[in-house]
């Protein structure tokens, strides 16, 4: 077990596919032949990052969705596809593509599969997402809706470029909270706006470098857990997790994540009421993140498994542990030489 953050990685049946590419015609794995015919044709790119022959949720989507006409249809006058794809048998891509998407999946900071980012025919990401239920004309729809994040990007790097100060760095702000990229996408894509934003508001007003700082924090947070969750060491992590919050320095979201992990290490452990107790305290924190909205549902797990230890015994066996979030996680390779193994959506 990792104390990771609440979501955790599903485990589907492996499977194989038939065509080159798993979204069959349609789809190319040159990214810069992509990018030429995106400029070309006034499109933006659609890029999978795929596990074709191994990772179920990948497979998934291009079974409900990718493979379907309705989704073709829906997308072929808006994108380029390209099929990023890490198979596990890699004579399937040859060493030219395997180097391109190794680059790829480093820059555009890629940890779990599948996740689908669109970019616009330069290559910068503008949104993200992955697995979603529902079929190729719901899954367009959602496309459609993300695709709307480049125009209210554009919109606000326009308003920033008239503006100075601290205004300029609200704008600059919008601009990149809009798109909700990771981290590492952002600093590696728009890394110059980063530096305009610290630049117009050096006072930090719009309090974006404090959550830069925050977020840093709590990966060291994190890894620092993870050295107990290795030598299993359930108490160990606990007083950790309550020393890290005695000490403070997090707020909002960051700190919903902690507590929703010290829930998750009580939930393991079976001292169900302190789990429901954190779960409590979690929501309380930033009830309409993310997090917190889907935090109802873990608590009536545990709830479930308070009332029925027998039950949460029969799911442990199966390797499963509570979550609140039923969407299609991403999932890691488990290989050790790839960087996105044992993601977070």
């Amino acid at each position: 077990m990792k104390f990771n953050t609440i979501t955790c990685a599903a485990i589907v049946a492996l499977h194989s596919i038939g065509s080159a590419f798993a979204g069959g015609e349609g789809w190319t794995s040159d990214f810069e032949a992509a990018k030429k015919k995106a400029a070309e044709e006034k499109k933006d790119l659609l890029l999978d990052f795929t596990g074709s022959d191994w990772c179920g949720w990948c497979i998934k989507l291009n079974d409900e969705v990718f493979s379907k006409d309705a989704f073709k249809a829906g997308v072929k006058d808006k994108f380029v596809l390209v099929e990023v794809d890490f198979p596990q048998d890699e004579a399937k891509i040859s060493a030219e593509t395997k180097k391109q998407n190794d680059g790829l999946q480093e820059k555009f900071g890629v940890e779990g599969f599948p996740s689908i980012i669109l970019c616009d025919a330069t290559g910068k990401p503008f949104a993200k997402t992955g697995y979603e239920a529902g079929g190729p004309e719901k899954y367009v729809a959602n496309l459609d809706t993300l695709r709307a994040k480049k125009a209210k990007r554009d919109e606000a790097l326009a308003a920033a470029a008239k503006a100075e100060g601290v205004e300029k760095a609200k704008q600059l702000v919008a601009a990149l909270k809009e798109m909700d990229l990771e981290d590492a996408t952002v600093t590696n894509f728009y890394g110059d706006v980063v530096k305009d934003i610290k630049a117009a508001d050096p006072k930090d007003e719009t309090g974006f470098t404090k959550e830069i700082e925050s977020k840093a924090k709590l990966a060291k947070f994190e890894e620092d857990l993870n050295a107990f969750a290795e030598k299993q060491d359930h108490d160990g992590a606990l007083a950790f997790v309550d020393k890290t919050l005695k000490e403070g320095g997090f707020e909002g979201e960051t700190k919903q994540e902690i507590l929703a992990t010290k829930a998750m290490i009580y939930a393991h452990v079976k001292k169900y009421d302190e789990a429901i107790k954190a779960v409590e305290e979690a929501k309380a924190v930033a009830p309409e993140s993310e997090l917190g909205k889907n935090i109802d549902k873990f608590k009536a797990q545990l709830e479930k498994m308070k009332a029925n230890p027998n039950a949460a015994d029969e799911e442990e066996d199966g390797g499963e542990e509570p979550e609140p979030a039923q969407k299609g996680e991403p999932e890691k390779k488990a290989e050790p030489e790839k960087k996105a193994e044992p993601e977070k959506k």
